[in-house]
Formats: C-alpha cells, structure tokens, sequence
C-alpha cells in the first residue's frame, strides 16, 4: 500500500540533497536539477498526501514547500 509513496520519498530526499549541492557549487547544471526536484516533490507530496498518517501529512507539506522554493528560486511556477 505504501510501496509507491516509499520510493517517491527516497527519490524526493535524493533529488533534493543532489540539487542543494548543486546550487551551493554554483553549478551550471543547477538550473536542470531544481526543476527536476520540483517535480519530483510535487509528485511526493500528491501521494503522501493520499494517506492519513501523521508523517506523511508533514511529509506532504515538506514536499509542498521545497516544491515552491524551488520555484520562486527558479522562477518556475505552477
């Protein structure tokens, strides 16, 4: 029941440490992985949020706000 909301948190905490590091090398590359970790953060935050359990809720709004970051700090929105 939980196996696809699992993975989505694995890749989500990977994206995000892979990203954060990226910006704060001032990669080029930074660009491409923020808007991927955008995504990948919005798509965990629509499954963690399916499930009622307490740390999936927190999960979800985590999710929710990297996801905004990510878009104020690329100017991607939506």
């Amino acid at each position: 029941m939980m196996v696809q909301c699992i993975r989505l948190d694995r890749d989500c905490a990977k994206i995000c440490y892979t990203t954060a590091s990226f910006v704060a090398s001032h990669s080029q590359h930074a660009e491409h992985l923020i808007r991927e970790c955008q995504e990948i953060c919005r798509a965990c935050a629509e499954e963690c949020a399916k499930h009622d359990t307490d740390h999936c809720q927190q999960c979800a709004q985590a999710c929710r706000e990297c996801a905004e970051a990510c878009g104020s700090f690329s100017g991607v929105q939506g």
